[in-house]
């Protein structure tokens, strides 16, 4: 099978399981739906392992044998069939960990969670897959809608509704900007393929038109990747989505706006007639960093488990938007292998975080001093899982911050400290609350005066008999996904293949010859090097130091309060504030971070 043929059953795979899910559910009893999603799952994972392994420098596809100039193209390179395979990965892990995991009846709902989770499989698959600026919109309200549903999944529950829908408004407000973005390009190009919108944009002079496109387009991809001030609606929606649903979201959906960015820049805006590699450079640099600083302080400030792993996420997305934003192929390698550790840590860590909701109906750190001490391979696992989010050697998160790293320190020499930091403190973050759920280290934590938002009482169990012995998948899986984030620092293969996609991501002349003339065209480009350096080492072990040192602090003694006039006190209950969870006031941030983006990039072009 050629990977002419494999590109569009990536996308088709996910999409009949759905649809087979959807037609035969109500007949099939739980079991069935679960070996129909499971043994969906794993032929796509076949199907993205072969492309990935088979595609070389690229491969492309013409759908219904339509050349690039009018038709819709599938183009796997080594970065974007990496991203659809790690998408195959967790979608697999989720669909085991979820066997028994609600307690539905037989034939009545039994297929709708994992035709839903095939759906978003198909929707971020094709995303990533996708060379059609267009059809990488389809794509991504695919994925969209599917992540709605999810997030509402337990409609009785009026929560997760609401979450649902500040979700969809918010996300649909920034599709239409995208749409209108898309529109703009198209009046100006007369071409939606990336390859030749990159060609045609280069015969027109850079000007205000081509800055707003730009950023239209970028918002909604700024708007999944959770960037600051687009990031409101993340933690509101993981709070109340389903455990499963979580695993996804944070693991790859996120990751998969910071990838369409840096793919719609190279192959579209980096030529003449685009965006200045300086503009793009500063703006979505200090984007990142000011992402990651905020994330960190926010994950610090939570009680509530998954809203504390949804700010890590921000965080982790800030740090992922400078790697990209270094426009060099050692930044796009370091940022890819981090990427794809984080995916696989963060999605363990809410496995384990299920555990918690599943045997107490609480994911709130006060409330569980203590009482997860009868879960002690549980809770080994979660501070496993923390000292890996503080990028502790060998994991692969430790690898790919090291490589991130060193690229940002030759551009800026204080950026690696920014890195330690905001690893430090988010994986600080989930240490503290690891030692105190199921170590009962230190004493309870007081409670401060405003902190109501942050809490995890009064959760629903997502599972309705938590008497019930704990299903092994709930446990195994963590644990796999674990062992293969540590695989991915240990093992050259992955991280090499990385490197040399990077190369060739990053060097959009060549892959536009490859997708509009000759579709076997050779990627040559450098190859970055992926080999754990002395530096890196050191950084990763300072990070985790400072990570152990933050959480042992914080459980051991109370932490002092500074007076409430302290200019420290009142920027962190400002920025708590700021986090209202009102609909109006995301919406007003997202056209302010629109319009700040771009004056940013307009007075540096």
């Amino acid at each position: 099978m050629t990977t002419a043929d494999l590109l569009p059953l990536a996308v088709a795979i996910p999409l009949l399981g759905a649809a087979l899910l959807a037609v035969v559910g109500r007949a099939l009893p739980r079991i069935g739906c679960d070996i129909v999603a499971t043994a969906t799952a794993c032929a796509e994972l076949l199907c993205l392992a072969l492309l990935w392994t088979r595609s070389g420098p690229l491969a492309t596809a013409d759908l219904g044998a339509w050349p690039a100039r009018v038709g819709i193209v599938l183009a796997a390179d080594p970065i974007g069939a990496g991203l659809a395979l790690l998408v195959a990965v967790l979608v697999l892990a989720v669909i085991v960990y979820s066997w028994r995991y609600f307690d539905e009846p037989e034939g009545e709902h039994a297929g709708v969670f994992p035709a839903l989770i095939l759906l978003f499989e198909a929707g971020m698959a094709g995303f990533a897959l996708t060379g059609d600026l267009f059809n990488a919109f389809v794509f991504f309200e695919l994925m969209g809608a599917a992540a709605y549903a999810l997030t509402g999944y337990h409609i009785e529950d009026p929560r997760p509704l609401q979450g649902a829908l500040t979700f969809a408004i918010v996300t649909s407000f920034s599709a239409y900007c995208s749409l209108l973005g898309i529109g703009l390009l198209y009046a100006r190009t007369g071409e939606l393929n990336l390859a030749r919108l990159g060609q045609q944009l280069a015969g027109h002079p850079t000007d205000l038109m081509t800055v707003v496109a730009f950023v239209l387009i970028c918002t909604a991809l700024l708007v999944k990747a959770a960037a600051v001030p687009f990031h409101f609606w993340l933690p509101d929606a993981h709070a109340v989505a389903p455990t499963p649903a979580c695993m996804l979201m944070s693991g790859v959906m996120v990751e998969l706006g910071v990838y369409g960015i840096a793919r719609v820049y190279w192959t579209v805006f980096s030529g003449p007639g685009g965006i200045p590699h300086g503009a793009f450079r500063t703006t979505f640099a200090v984007l990142g960093v000011l992402t990651a600083l905020v994330g960190a302080v926010m994950c610090w400030q939570q009680r509530h488990l998954k809203r504390l792993l949804a700010f890590s996420t921000v965080s982790h997305v800030g740090l992922f938007l400078v790697g990209v934003a270094l426009l060099t192929p050692d930044g796009v390698a370091g940022t890819a292998l981090y990427v794809a550790a984080h995916a696989l840590v963060k999605a363990a860590l809410f496995g384990l975080t299920g555990v918690l909701l599943d045997r107490y109906g609480c994911v709130d750190e006060r409330s569980l001093h203590g009482k997860g001490r009868a879960l002690r391979p549980v809770g080994v696992l979660f501070v496993v899982g923390a000292l890996a989010l503080a990028g502790l050697p060998p994991f692969g998160t430790g690898l790919g911050k090291a490589l991130a790293e060193d690229a940002a320190g030759r551009w800026q020499p204080w950026l690696p400290v920014m890195f330690v930091v905001a690893s430090a403190v988010t994986g600080a973050a989930a240490l503290r609350a690891g030692l105190r759920i199921f170590w009962g280290i230190g004493p309870v934590p007081d409670s401060r005066p405003g902190e109501g938002e942050t809490t995890g009482e009064g959760e629903e169990p997502e599972i309705r008999s938590p008497q019930r012995t704990l299903p092994p998948a709930m446990t195994t899986v963590p644990a796999a996904l674990l062992t293969l984030a540590a695989a991915a620092g240990c093992l050259p293969a992955a991280a090499d293949a990385l490197a040399r996609g990077a190369g060739a991501f990053t060097d959009p002349a060549r892959y536009a010859l490859a997708v509009t003339t000759d579709h076997r065209a050779p990627l040559a480009a450098r190859v970055p090097a992926t080999d754990w350096t002395s530096t890196g080492v050191l950084l990763g072990l300072l990070s985790t130091a400072l990570a152990v040192a933050l959480a042992l602090t914080a459980v051991h003694r109370r932490t002092p309060r500074l007076p409430q006039r302290h200019p420290a006190t009142r920027a962190v209950r400002a920025l708590r504030r700021l986090h209202s969870g009102r609909l109006g006031d995301y919406l007003a941030w997202l056209a302010l971070g629109i319009a700040v983006l771009c004056a940013a990039i307009a007075a540096q072009s």
